[in-house]
Parts: structure tokens; C-alpha cells; sequence
């Protein structure tokens, strides 16, 4: 496996370019039945749709993905990505993690560590998201990495059939850089 090209190294992943070469375990990830859930998409993608989306998402600049890679061996684990809307300098936020990489405690260092690239290196002034409300593990690893309750949509998702809300949660660059000064 060639070494990846890391952006930002945490302490137990790292953000890294992501890679053509891991385009089918990225779909694999995606049409995992816990990521269908969580997602709320309710329907697997088929190879062709994600090989077809892969090109036109590499050459938007306003829609970076991060390749989350694991300690030393730098095995792929998931990715994150920043959904930026250049007008007013927000982006919507999304982690896809691995079925065999969650429950490990690394969405909350991939959530930080790509909140630390929208707000140093890409200067946003707000990142946001929408997560199920049922997903209580995913609301834990935002709130850990910095994001805090926002809103509610009421019966907007559902959850294992039935309808639920989704919690918005956001993270600005003065809260996130006042608590996650370097050192």
C-alpha cells in the first residue's frame, strides 16, 4: 500500500488526500447497513453512480474530502468532507467511518481534526451538520470534537423505520479556535 499523502496528523488517525485507489472501500463503507442508517439515505449507491460522482467531486474546490488514516500503518478508516458554501464561508460537515473502524473513539479526532482544517487552513467562520437524533454515539464524538446543539428539524429523518428528528449542530471558528489553541 503506497504511503498516503497526510494533511493534518492527529494522535490516533490522521487526515490525508484521499485516493482513487480506495474508491471501493469508500463505497463499501457507504453501503454498509449502520452507514445507511446513520446517513438516513435509506438506499445502497451503485458502483457506477459513486465511480461517476468520484471525478466531478476531486475538481470542486468547494467540496474537499479528507482521507482518515490510522496510526502508524495508515490504514484507511473513513472520510471526511466539507460542504462549503464560498458566499458566506460556512461549509455542512459529513464522516463516513469504516464498519470496523467505529466504536474506537476516531470520529471525534477526524471531526476535530477537520474542523482545525476549515478553521485554520480554509478560514471558515461556521461549520455545521445534521445528525439523526437516535444516533447517540454520533452526537457524542460532535459534541467532543467541538460541535454544539444548533437546532432541532422535527420528523425530518428516520431510524430504523420509524420518523425522527434531526439535531443541527454547529462549530465556529472563534468558539473552536479560543478551545483548541495549539501548543
Amino acid at each position: 500500500m503506497p504511503t498516503p499523502h497526510i494533511l493534518l496528523p492527529g494522535e490516533r488517525v490522521s487526515l490525508a488526500m484521499t485516493n482513487r485507489d480506495h474508491l471501493a472501500d469508500y463505497h463499501r463503507w457507504e453501503n454498509d447497513p449502520g452507514t445507511i442508517l446513520g446517513f438516513g439515505t435509506q438506499v445502497a449507491q451503485s458502483w457506477e453512480v459513486r465511480a461517476g460522482g468520484w471525478e466531478g467531486q476531486g475538481r470542486n474546490r468547494d467540496y474537499p474530502q479528507f482521507e482518515v488514516v490510522a496510526g502508524d500503518d495508515h490504514t484507511p478508516v473513513g472520510i471526511t468532507t466539507l460542504s462549503i458554501d464560498p458566499a458566506v464561508r460556512t461549509a455542512e460537515y459529513v464522516i463516513l467511518l469504516a464498519p470496523e473502524a467505529r466504536g474506537k473513539g476516531f470520529a471525534a479526532e477526524a471531526t476535530e481534526l477537520t474542523l482545525r482544517w476549515a478553521f485554520e487552513y480554509t478560514a471558515l467562520r461556521m461549520v455545521w451538520l445534521k445528525v439523526l437524533e437516535p444516533n447517540v454515539a454520533g452526537v457524542a464524538a460532535y459534541q467532543k470534537a467541538g460541535f454544539q446543539p444548533a437546532g432541532r428539524l422535527r420528523q425530518s429523518g428516520y431510524w430504523r423505520g420509524r420518523p425522527c428528528d434531526e439535531l443541527l449542530m454547529d462549530a465556529t471558528a472563534d468558539d473552536f479556535l479560543l478551545t483548541n489553541v495549539p501548543a
